[in-house]
């Protein structure tokens, strides 16, 4: 069915439910899990003090984005499952949609919640993943009470 799956994640619970799911469903295909971050500093204006920092906090979330996709192949590898680490950096529904396309990737499955009526007017990494993706996309729900 699915011989390359991509699972985006930055740790949240709702992205810990879909990656749960994710890994799920490659054991069941004996799909190669790709694990993906994306660093996402937004592009608003800073301050000097905060732009002198800007290299470090890449840095940071790199480091942090390293830690929690070798989480989730640490736990395909204990399935039996290959797995490959991504950590790109910018938009995370156009690095996630674009690194699908270019890489062959079968299908994406990600966690999404629900943010309230301001976030919905925006729209959330997941539903925009969804609009936009070529591949075919899971979402798996985090429910408000849990």
């Amino acid at each position: 069915m699915y011989d390359s799956i991509l699972l985006p994640f930055d740790g949240s619970d709702e992205a810990r439910k879909g990656a749960n799911h994710g890994l799920d469903l490659a054991s069941t295909c004996g799909a190669t899990v790709h694990a993906m971050y994306v660093v996402d500093l937004p592009g608003a204006p800073r301050t000097v003090y905060i732009r002198d920092d800007e290299d470090e906090m890449r840095e940071e979330y790199r480091e942090y984005g390293e830690e929690v996709t070798g989480d989730i192949c640490d736990r395909a590898t204990e399935m039996g499952l290959d797995c490959e680490t991504v950590i790109k950096s910018g938009s995370p529904a156009e690095e996630i949609t674009e690194y699908a396309e270019s890489e062959g990737i079968e299908a994406i499955v990600l966690g999404s919640a629900y943010r309230g009526k301001f976030r919905a007017l925006l729209g959330s990494t997941a539903e925009k993943v969804v609009r936009t993706s070529e591949v075919p996309v899971v979402t798996v729900r985090q429910l408000v009470n849990e």
